[in-house]
């Protein structure tokens, strides 16, 4: 039995951007901790209010996840402890099953000695998810843009630009991606395809560059926002005037239902925003929080390894949000 423990930091992040349909990803700083060591037997502690509900059997994600890395690097599965604490909603568009996914994964590689590269586990994590934006932003940090073509993934990331904050407006109402997937249709007419690769392609132009007064043009989508639009009242008129309020730009955090605003760095304007997008959401009759972020240029960490007498709480004490 190995007497190692690693702990993770994994942050959170969001996907799409706007016109970047599964394709662009940008890590947050918002984060969930994994602590893994190999034992007699496996046992599963979850802590906070963002892992109710989450699973404690072996059917638990992280498990699931790091027994896939034991079995890619030629190992075989062992039993394990692990505990986990996050900070990261549950099903609101924030990359929470993406951050188990890499959690897992980098925290079994640290246990067997990073016997995978992060290619490797990029590769394994977009086969999973079947799309690597959430994953690649998690993994690398930063700004990702990525494909994947069901058999191999790609990426390049982007450096933030320390001008860059962000607000997200959680409703307080979980979406399931496999039904913010179900109302998209299957055919787009090659006018509104042509609108996404334009726009997406000036997003990523404007993020590398630093032309942050283009993004509120590039953001815009005709893929996916206006066919979600309907799971989530009041997301039209966000979409459409918060440009108004000071946001460089805005769009669907992922599958949704988060709302998200990139805001310049001293804006005057944070309050007003904040205010607009929030009572807009409320009164279509929906309570949201507001979370002020920034972009995460760093990927998920090893923090300690083999710390055997420390907690997980005294590991992360003076970081976690609760």
């Amino acid at each position: 039995m190995g007497e190692r423990k690693v702990l993770v930091k994994v942050p959170a992040s969001t996907a799409n951007l706007g016109p970047g349909f599964d394709t662009l990803g940008m890590a947050l700083n918002l984060f969930a901790w994994i602590e893994m060591s190999m034992s007699e037997q496996t046992r599963i502690h979850l802590h906070g209010d963002q892992l109710k509900g989450v699973t404690d059997t072996k059917s638990n994600l992280v498990y699931q996840v790091a027994r896939e890395v034991f079995t890619a690097a030629g190992e075989a599965p062992p039993e394990l402890e692990i505990t986990m604490y996050s900070d990261i909603p549950l099903a609101r568009g924030l990359g929470s099953s993406a951050t188990a996914i890499i959690g897992g994964m980098v925290a079994a590689n640290a246990l067997i000695g990073n016997k995978l590269s992060k290619d490797e586990l990029f590769q394994l994590s977009s086969r999973l998810e079947k799309h690597p934006d959430n994953v690649g932003a998690s993994l690398f940090g930063g700004i990702v843009v990525a494909y994947w073509d069901g058999n191999r993934a790609e990426y390049i990331r982007i450096e933030p630009d320390p001008r860059l904050e962000v607000l997200a407006v959680i409703p307080e109402f979980h979406l399931e991606t496999e039904k913010a997937r179900g109302v998209l249709p299957k055919q787009v007419s090659m006018s509104d395809a042509v609108f996404n690769v334009s726009h997406s392609s000036l997003l990523v132009v404007a993020l590398s560059t630093g032309n942050l007064r283009m993004i509120r043009h590039a953001m815009q989508d005709k893929l996916h926002q206006p066919y979600r639009s309907s799971l989530i009242p009041g997301m039209d008129a966000i979409l459409r005037e918060a440009a108004d309020y000071g946001a460089l730009g805005v769009a669907l955090s992922g599958a949704g239902p988060t709302l998200l605003a990139l805001v310049e760095a001293g804006s005057g304007h944070k309050e007003a925003l904040a205010r607009f997008m929030s009572e807009t959401l409320n009164r279509n009759g929906i309570a949201s929080r507001t979370l002020w972020l920034k972009p995460c240029p760093d990927g998920a960490q090893v923090l300690t390894q083999g710390s055997e007498n420390s907690t997980l709480f005294e590991n992360i004490e003076g970081e976690i949000r609760a």
